[in-house]
């Protein structure tokens, strides 16, 4: 078992300011050192961005978001391309994954299952003052979100479905973002998931404060709706968009369903995701399918919980007191993967493989 952690990062200002202020911290990170590594092998194939594009379908959806990338820019000196292929979330090639979501009557409870390698640790609270809800949650690729919660109570998470058959579009932490910072309930949520123009297949599992679930299942060429509070990495509606094989994600949807049945409130939901005996959470790492990360939201209390690693109790945030201007404490979230390599935030791979090699 090897330690690892999620930096907790809190800023309220501009979208601009937050960028640079971001940017000013990843300059002293090997976050964008490691993952220009990682990248560099596909950079001819999947790395091509149309700036004039970008920007068009950008300024439709969220055009502040564009203004935190420019400060990205300012603060790392990069040219407007180079920035948009990093922080953009448009066009790019997203690592295959996991993921299991279950939804009780005030609470959504998610296991993140992916490649340690790209997971950046940063655990982010964002109050913007020029437009947008305030988000919790963590992020991915800087300006995207794997999961979150808005100030309204909107809550969302997405499940990998498949790569193939590919499209011009946003990728699914960049979709989390522009959801959870622009829509107030899982209506507003589920018309902009219809409207977005979507890479890659996956499904999007909303909630709100009124209790209802819907998982949206997305893919390049249709986006289609269901009433649901299980999603593991298959559509239920969109079966021509599924993968060939499918045993295990159904058989983990139908473990989740029957073990879910016999918790009695939100932690006893939680332990079923988090505890490795309840055959949900995965230590999978190699396949891109082991659980980082387990977070649970409450819409009614703006409350998240979130751990890393199997089998522990979770860091707690009152979301409602920090926007109320109360900061929280907690500087890193620790955990225990049966991993040996280290996330992209903990330390510089470029100079391990030097030293390798």
């Amino acid at each position: 078992m090897k330690q690892y952690y999620s930096d907790v990062i809190q800023f309220r200002g501009t979208h601009y300011d937050f960028g640079y202020h971001q940017g000013m911290m990843l300059k002293d990170s090997p976050i964008l050192t490691n993952r220009e590594r990682q990248w560099k092998p596909r950079q001819h194939r999947h790395f091509i961005i149309d700036e004039d594009e970008f920007t068009g379908v950008m300024k439709k959806f969220s055009p502040l978001l564009l203004e935190e990338i420019e400060g990205l820019a300012d603060a790392l000196e990069m040219e407007a391309p180079d920035a948009i292929r990093q922080f953009g979330g448009y066009y790019l090639e997203y690592v295959t994954s996991g993921c299991s979501i279950y939804t009780g009557d005030d609470f959504m409870v998610r296991n993140y299952d992916s490649h340690p390698k790209g997971y950046e640790g940063r655990y982010m609270f964002y109050q913007p003052t020029d437009g947008g809800y305030a988000v919790i949650g963590p992020s991915m690729q800087i300006t995207g979100r794997i999961d979150g919660m808005n100030e309204k109570g909107l809550v969302l998470g997405y499940n990998f479905t498949h790569s193939k058959k590919s499209d011009d579009g946003f990728i699914c932490n960049m979709i989390g973002r522009l959801i959870l910072e622009n829509c107030a309930d899982v209506d507003e949520a589920v018309e902009m998931l219809k409207d977005i123009p979507h890479r890659h297949s996956f499904s999007y599992p909303v909630m709100d404060t009124s209790g209802r679930s819907y998982v949206v299942e997305a893919s390049p060429r249709k986006v289609v709706v269901r009433a649901a509070n299980v999603c593991t990495n298959h559509f239920h509606i969109l079966n021509e968009e599924n993968r060939y094989r499918q045993e295990e994600t159904r058989g983990r949807e139908e473990r989740i369903e029957t073990r879910q049945q016999g918790a009695d409130n939100a932690y006893e939901s939680y332990k079923v995701m988090n505890d490795p005996a309840h055959g949900i959470f995965s230590n999978k790492y190699d396949a891109s399918a082991g659980t980082i990360h387990t977070s649970v939201y409450f819409p009614e209390e703006l409350k998240a919980w979130f751990a890393m690693g199997p089998g522990r109790a979770p860091v707690i945030f009152d979301f409602g007191k920090w926007l109320a201007g109360d900061d929280v404490y907690v500087k890193q979230i620790k955990g225990l993967l049966e991993f040996d390599r280290p996330f992209v935030n903990m330390e510089d791979m470029t100079r391990e493989s030097r030293v390798l090699g």
